[in-house]
């Protein structure tokens, strides 16, 4: 069994238990619009043994203009039980670049209710680095009931996020790199304005990763870089990025540090920047400033 205190198992793990019947394997890998990649055709190339391709531009609310937002849970259910995840099973989640989107598949499931769902820590860089085994046969998975469970407390809208900047009762984190954060370099986002909700607290999502392993960091290293960017991990977080992508990376982050007030702004960046009469805030911020704008 995994430590189901953590959300992240090894890739020693996950090897040894690639037979186990109740264990399901998910490729959740994610390209941004500026990026070249076809994360589907790379999976049909090669992916962990057993393991289905879960599409996050698939697998969100058709209804909805905004990239990949959270589905109704009709639909996540109806989508995810034709992958095989169901109910029972146990969901371990990884990406080609090592921890970038599959943490958003895990924040998923977890907002839908599934708790035994994990992400393979380092990805797919370091399960190939280790020279563990790949293949590319045709998954057909046997379809699975899957109960849906709506957690509403775990997102925000723009609304709760607006009236949040006067109340100051939620801290945002923004996942998104400094130059972005700091309206310095452009969105990759078409149409979006550069900078950051007022108030803000950045913690770049690679900052939580070990350069040299490529897992995630430890959890006094994840504690020092939020409390380095003056981040407060006893008052409640609300996590955010550029679509709500690497904002689960933080979430997972802070899950790891016990931290269990988070949500995740899913509409992010690529809502806010495109919205004319939203505040945007740019240039460097200070820990001083954020903590007096809460």
């Amino acid at each position: 069994m995994t430590d189901s205190a953590s959300p992240l198992v090894s890739t020693e793990w996950l090897e040894r238990n690639l037979n186990s019947p109740d264990l399901r394997v998910v490729d959740a890998t994610y390209y941004l619009p500026v990026e070249s990649g076809d994360a589907r055709a790379e999976y049909e190339q090669e992916h962990i043994p057993g393991a289905v391709f879960f599409d996050i531009d698939d697998i969100k609310d058709n209804q909805d203009s905004l990239p990949h937002m959270l589905p109704p849970p009709e639909v996540f259910s109806s989508k995810v039980r034709k992958l095989g995840l169901g109910d029972g099973t146990r969901i371990v989640v990884y990406d080609r670049k090592g921890l970038m989107s599959a943490p958003r598949v895990w924040w998923m499931f977890r907002v839908f209710g599934h708790r035994d769902v994990f992400v393979l820590d380092g990805g797919l860089p370091k399960w190939k680095a280790e020279q563990r085994p790949l293949d590319d046969h045709p998954v057909l998975p046997e379809e699975r009931h899957f109960t849906a469970r709506l957690d509403t407390t775990r997102i925000r809208d723009r609304h709760k996020i607006l009236g949040n900047i006067e109340a100051g009762e939620e801290q945002v984190v923004d996942a998104r790199s400094t130059g972005r954060f700091e309206g310095r370099d452009h969105e990759p986002w078409p149409g979006r304005q550069s900078g950051r909700i007022p108030g803000s607290y950045n913690v770049p999502y690679t900052n939580l990763i070990d350069a040299e392993s490529g897992c995630l960091k430890t959890p006094s290293g994840l504690r020092r870089q939020f409390e380095e960017a003056g981040v407060d991990l006893k008052a409640p977080i609300v996590t955010s990025c550029g679509s709500g992508i690497t904002a689960a990376a933080l979430a997972m982050a802070l899950d790891i540090l016990g931290h269990r007030d988070v949500a995740l702004y899913d509409g992010s960046w690529a809502e806010w920047g495109l919205a004319e009469k939203l505040p945007i805030d740019k240039g460097p911020a200070s820990k001083a400033s954020a903590s007096t704008e809460r």
